[in-house]
């Protein structure tokens, strides 16, 4: 005697369908958990209501769910790495808070004077090899140039701390640039030197800006060297 198949009825097919409709979805209603959740139901039901003499091929099922339980993973990954981000960004506040009063070398040619008592307009250059005469241009806003010779120096860091009043530099903004001998046409980096009176922390994210006293506001990023915090 032959079975009959088996039909699920339509009484059954609306209860199973108002079940997976009133299935509460928390949060996002589209994210990948909540996506699953409503999967599985739809699944289980069709599990229940299939016909026994034709079951339904279960790789298909397995080959889903391996797919939700992959764009789940990415999700959950995204979340941690937005995590990260805000407690590096937390972390950057908190450092760079304690950085004021800080000595440091920041990237760059470019200082102002203020024309107030107490400034000094310092920091180095780096030689990539030896000359036998180094010479620092100064200009002015105008194209004024005024030579300053530090002598033969050998290859790396040197030193340079500008006298202001022997070079009667006004109240404005200037440039430096390196002069050197024995042919050499490379254009050696120069760091300048100052203290960090303040910083900025941007409302909208990013690099903070930290002010230093004849160099302006400067990214945080352009800072090359710390040295010793100082009270002065």
């Amino acid at each position: 005697m032959a079975l009959p198949l088996y039909t699920p009825s339509s009484t059954n097919v609306g209860a199973l369908a108002t079940q997976a409709n009133d299935q509460n979805v928390v949060n996002n209603p589209n994210d990948s958990g909540s996506m699953k959740n409503e999967f599985l139901t739809l699944m289980v039901a069709q599990i229940q209501n299939q016909d026994p003499l034709n079951p339904t091929d279960g790789t298909e099922y397995v080959s889903q769910l391996a797919l939700f339980s992959q764009v789940e993973g990415t999700e959950n990954m995204v979340k941690l790495m937005q995590n990260n981000l805000v407690m590096m960004d937390n972390m950057q506040v908190l450092t760079t808070a304690g950085l004021v009063g800080q000595s440091v070398l920041v990237y760059g040619n470019e200082f102002n004077i203020d024309g107030k008592e107490g400034q000094s307009v310092a920091g180095k250059i780096e030689l990539t090899a030896p000359s036998s005469q180094v010479n620092l241009i100064i200009e002015d806003a105008h194209g004024k140039k005024q030579t300053v010779s530090l002598g033969a120096q050998s290859a790396g860091s040197v030193n340079f701390d500008l006298d202001l009043e022997n070079l009667d530099l006004a109240k404005g903004g200037y440039s430096i640039s390196v002069e050197l001998s024995n042919g050499q046409n490379y254009k050696p980096t120069v760091q300048m030197a100052g203290k960090i009176d303040s910083i900025n922390i941007p409302a909208t994210g990013g690099a903070s800006q930290v002010s230093i006293r004849g160099l302006g506001t400067v990214p945080f990023y352009d800072i090359s060297q710390f040295d010793e915090k100082t009270d002065s």
